[in-house]
């Protein structure tokens, strides 16, 4: 079964962070090749894996990572507002319901169908997060191919400027307003929670 864990800054075992972190050192360092902070050559930290971060994870009866993304209150130095604002044409979006997305990872170790279900709980969770804790927004800066893919998910997401080059790479800044309705638009695209199984060994 998935196991949906929610972390207010790092009131987790140490061994569900251990297995994100890793997880995150294997996207994002290993096969995309962002220039990021590695410790003790496993784990991806940076300054913002802080106390004012909030975890969700969602893993297997053994801790094992399938998904997970971190959220940053916009109300303090964020991604967005460190280093992409020239994205965001009328300024970055700011205040105590906007949350900022980061470090949305898929395991690799998933197949595509688990990926699919681990990429739908994911979001899901993180509508039904913002739902009961009085979040109205998440913002985010992605890759275009990746922005292209959360446009088709049913949810009021829009760009917040063009898309524009950091370095080699296209990246956009967004915006998703969250209502009572998103869950509906959700699943009306075909974005449901599947918590049956966990994916591993199934067909």
């Amino acid at each position: 079964m998935l196991k949906v864990q929610n972390y207010e800054n790092r009131e987790a075992s140490d061994e569900a962070l251990r297995a994100m972190w890793a997880a995150r050192k294997s996207v994002f360092v290993d096969l995309l090749k962002w220039d990021l902070p590695v410790l003790a050559g496993q784990y991806e930290l940076d300054q913002f894996d802080n106390p004012h971060a909030r975890y969700i994870i969602l893993s297997g009866p053994d801790n094992e990572h399938y998904a997970s993304a971190r959220l940053l209150p916009t109300t303090r130095p964020h991604i967005l507002d460190s280093f992409y604002a020239a994205f965001c044409e009328a300024g970055v979006p700011r205040g105590p319901t906007i949350r900022e997305i980061t470090r949305f990872c898929l395991d690799r170790s998933l197949r595509a169908s688990e990926r699919r279900e681990a990429r739908d709980a994911l979001i899901c969770t993180l509508v039904d997060h913002a739902l009961m804790n009085g979040i109205t927004a998440y913002t985010a800066i992605a890759s275009e191919g990746w922005f292209r893919q959360v446009l088709e998910f049913g949810w009021d997401c829009r760009p917040l400027g063009p898309p524009r080059y950091a370095g080699k790479e296209v990246l956009a800044a967004i915006r998703i307003d969250i209502d009572r309705d998103t869950p509906q638009k959700l699943a009306a695209a075909g974005i449901t929670t599947n918590h049956r199984g966990s994916g591993r060994g199934a067909d």
